[in-house]
């Protein structure tokens, strides 16, 4: 890739694509607070409301980022060299890169994806918590770049189909479960207008070195305000963790995060891909989904529930709480997105589940009677 050469002629012009940049309010320290605070400029017309938002919502106020120049970004990858190369996604190409002492994440982004470098800055600048990864700053220099903060045990995708890490015990499965699940919560319903991430998948799960999880690639979320349940839009995202509304009719909802949080729960159980292919076969294939559905609807399914779970476990594993978490993620993944449960509730249920209790009150969970006697078997 002739990098070099292209910001070597006339391409290091800072394209104007956002508001004017707040910079009154207080900046961590660190990177965050020895980088430059500039504009970025007018909102370019051409690039429309961010995330989908209402006419009344146009334009970004940022807030908590701030702007790197290209050349720091240059020299913190060796000139975005292979060998610093971390992470490659449909949106752009993620490289590790030490600014000025400290590690960071820097995603390099085509200018064509600029409504998702849009997305993300919009997301990442309003919303601060633990569990979503944290944006540090932004590059508007011929390519698009975003600045995050450096993730140390790669991703949920990595360590469950990959073959570089250990196992992850079970505990620590339940633990990125309800990480995951507190930050979605946090996106669902305590912001406003309210986000939907649209590509929640084991991939866009990032580990921290603690094997905390934390939601990442904001660059499809969709913004909604609040009390507008469902809306329709363009389909986007990853086969496998779409629900059937969104795949068929478009129908967008915070449902749609909640059943890829299903499918994800159902990875971390058996470590299969979201699409199971049998022999390798793509015309054989089989949603995970489908595969524990024939199994939950057992009248006693635990035999051939402890034939699904990641081999890698051996027998290192309680299948009566293996048992309750293929249960939320079947409640997750029902077809009616009516009767999924909120995050809420799937924090709380999960919360009951990693403090090793053995009560599981179901009905304390939920409101929906229906949802109840599911997750029961009743």
């Amino acid at each position: 890739m002739a990098v070099c050469s292209y910001f070597g002629l006339s391409s290091r012009k800072k394209v104007s694509l956002l508001p004017k940049l707040c910079t009154d309010s207080p900046t961590r320290p660190g990177l965050v607070g020895m980088a430059r605070s500039t504009p970025l400029g007018k909102y370019a017309e051409s690039i429309g409301h961010v995330g989908g938002a209402s006419p009344g919502l146009s334009g970004i106020s940022m807030d908590k980022s701030v702007e790197f120049s290209y050349e720091e970004l240059a020299k913190a990858t060796n000139d975005f060299s292979n060998s610093k190369k971390i992470g490659q996604g449909g949106f752009g190409t993620v490289y590790y890169g030490m600014l000025r002492g400290e590690k960071a994440a820097i995603k390099k982004m085509d200018m064509q994806a600029s409504k998702e470098f849009l997305a993300e800055l919009n997301v990442l600048t309003h919303v601060h918590h633990l569990n979503l990864v944290h944006l540090i700053g932004y590059c508007v220099e011929g390519f698009l770049f975003l600045v995050y903060e450096f993730v140390e045990n790669g991703n949920l995708n990595e360590h469950l189909h990959g073959s570089d890490w250990e196992p992850l015990p079970w505990t620590t499965r339940v633990q990125i479960a309800l990480d995951s699940a507190r930050g979605l919560e946090y996106i669902h319903e305590h912001t406003v207008p309210v986000y939907i991430h649209r590509d929640i998948k084991s991939a866009n799960i990032l580990i921290d070195r603690n094997f905390h999880g934390k939601v990442a690639d904001f660059g499809l979320t969709k913004l909604t305000e609040v009390g507008n349940s469902s809306l329709q839009t363009r389909l986007v995202g990853t086969f496998g963790y779409m629900p059937p509304e969104y795949a068929q009719y478009g129908d967008i909802s915070p449902m749609v995060d909640v059943y890829a949080f299903g499918v994800v729960t159902f990875e971390l159980i058996s470590a299969k891909e979201a699409v199971v292919k049998a022999n390798g076969c793509i015309a054989e294939s089989r949603g995970l989904v489908d595969l524990f559905e024939d199994v939950l609807n057992q009248i006693d399914p635990k035999d051939d529930l402890a034939n699904l779970v990641d081999p890698k476990l051996g027998k290192d594993y309680p299948l009566d709480s293996v048992l309750k978490m293929a249960q939320l993620a079947k409640a997750c993944t029902q077809e009616n997105p009516q009767l999924r449960p909120s995050m809420r509730s799937i924090v709380v249920a999960l919360t009951t589940l990693s403090s090793s209790s053995d009560d599981w009150d179901v009905g304390s969970f939920y409101e929906n009677q229906a949802l109840v006697n599911l997750v029961t078997g009743r």
